[in-house]
């Protein structure tokens, strides 16, 4: 063909692939409130949805691609539905919050569900939008980008009302980041290989059930918040931290299992002061934990900053490294009526049989203190000097310093709580 005649038949397909744009960024500016709309199996372009009420889904081939720019699609409308859709190739600028779907403050009631994004900024970003559902969306990140360079999966910015819920996020920054965002539910979701799996900042009275992480830097980082519910989760085999807790307080958990936390390391280097902690408690009170697995961990709870006035009860600490890590100036008492928690390692008896150990269980002693306080003393950890100050501190316990007590510990994890074959 001539090359003249190759332009041309270039410009008119440019041509006719504008027009088609614009044709739907029309039809969809043209829609009655409440309408359905059906996009077409073809690449599109960046759109905006405007009328309220409306339900936007994808044809099976339909792919919308953000060339490499600002947001994929934007919903500007309250009450929109969008479903089923692939999305891919948005912006990557972190600070222009570029997203596979930017949800509007003004789109109150939005729902965004069914979709499959892959992309390295945001995938759902909800910009102080009340009540809004994001429901089995498959969102993935780009693993070739370092991963403090990626977005969150989805990110709830002084949001209330949400919900969030089964949705499968791999490889972005955090899975689902809550900042400023009050009374919403997280329900649900599967969330592997991110730096955090659940990021709360500054947000209060949030429910976060049925949650999976795995294979995380840690699985849920809950800081500067008061008043959850953190209810039914899981963490499998992350690093770090499976839960950790700065600043928190008067808040519930219940019914997590925490399992196989390992120490993490940065370029072959194990992270100081992150030896595999199934749950980390920074200057946190008030707060509740109660039928909780930690289990198969580096430590079970470690404790500091003033970490005091926690109820801990009806839990079982199962064969981790060390159970619990705490300094303190006064003694915990880890029990709640006649019930405590089980441990693994417990080596009381119970004479009576009622399933409650018959001395107390003190997880820490002087000589961990010591080690504790002057880490360069690990070297003799091992050594007949360290035996001996253990043997004179159990048969000679004149002083004893302030540490976890459980006074009625179990004999056996509670029934809810028994650990898998």
């Amino acid at each position: 063909m001539h090359p003249i005649l190759r332009l041309g038949a270039a410009l008119t397909v440019a041509l006719l692939s504008l027009t088609a744009q614009a044709d739907i960024q029309q039809q969809l500016d043209d829609l009655e409130p409440g309408a359905m709309f059906e996009l077409p199996s073809e690449n599109l372009s960046p759109f905006a949805i405007r009328v309220p009420g409306v339900t936007v889904a994808c044809a099976s081939e339909t792919l919308i691609d953000g060339g490499g720019s600002g947001n994929a699609v934007e919903i500007q409308a309250e009450g929109v539905t969008l479903s089923g859709c692939r999305i891919r190739n948005w912006g990557t600028d972190l600070n222009e919050l570029d997203a596979g779907v930017f949800v509007n403050r003004e789109a109150s009631n939005a729902t965004v569900e069914n979709n499959d994004l892959q992309g390295s900024a945001f995938g759902i970003w909800l910009d102080a939008t009340p009540d809004v559902t994001v429901r089995n969306n498959v969102i993935r990140g780009d693993a070739s980008v370092r991963s403090n360079d990626r977005g969150n999966g989805i990110h709830l910015f002084n949001t209330t009302g949400a919900l969030i819920e089964g949705n499968d996020i791999r490889e972005t920054r955090d899975a689902i980041y809550i900042e400023t965002a009050n009374g919403n539910e997280i329900i649900n979701n599967t969330m592997t290989d991110l730096r955090y799996g659940i990021h709360y900042m500054y947000s209060m009275d949030n429910l976060l059930e049925g949650n999976v992480t795995r294979g995380t830097r840690t699985g849920y980082a809950l800081m500067q918040s008061k008043r959850l519910k953190v209810l039914n989760n899981r963490s499998e085999n992350d690093e770090n931290y499976g839960i950790l807790m700065n600043f928190i307080t008067q808040s519930v958990l219940r019914g997590n299992v925490v399992s196989g936390v390992s120490q993490g390391q940065t370029a072959g280097v194990s992270v100081s002061g992150a030896e595999g902690k199934a749950v980390f408690i920074y200057n946190s009170l008030y707060n509740t934990f109660e039928n909780n697995v930690f289990r198969d961990s580096g430590v079970g709870i470690h404790l500091t900053a003033g970490s005091e006035d926690n109820e801990v009860f009806h839990n079982a600490f199962i064969n981790n490294q060390r159970q619990v890590k705490y300094v303190a100036i006064r003694t915990q008492e880890w029990s709640k009526g006649s019930e405590g928690n089980f441990w693994s390692d417990y080596l009381g008896w119970d004479r009576n049989q009622d399933g409650i150990g018959d001395v107390p269980y003190e997880p820490n002693d002087n000589v961990d203190r010591l080690l504790w306080t002057y880490p360069e003393a690990k070297i003799l950890m091992f050594s007949p000097a360290v035996d001996t100050l253990r043997w004179v501190q159990e048969a000679f316990p004149v002083v004893k310093a302030a540490g976890v007590s459980d006074s009625h510990p179990l004999m056996s994890p509670p029934k809810m709580l028994q650990p898998e074959s």
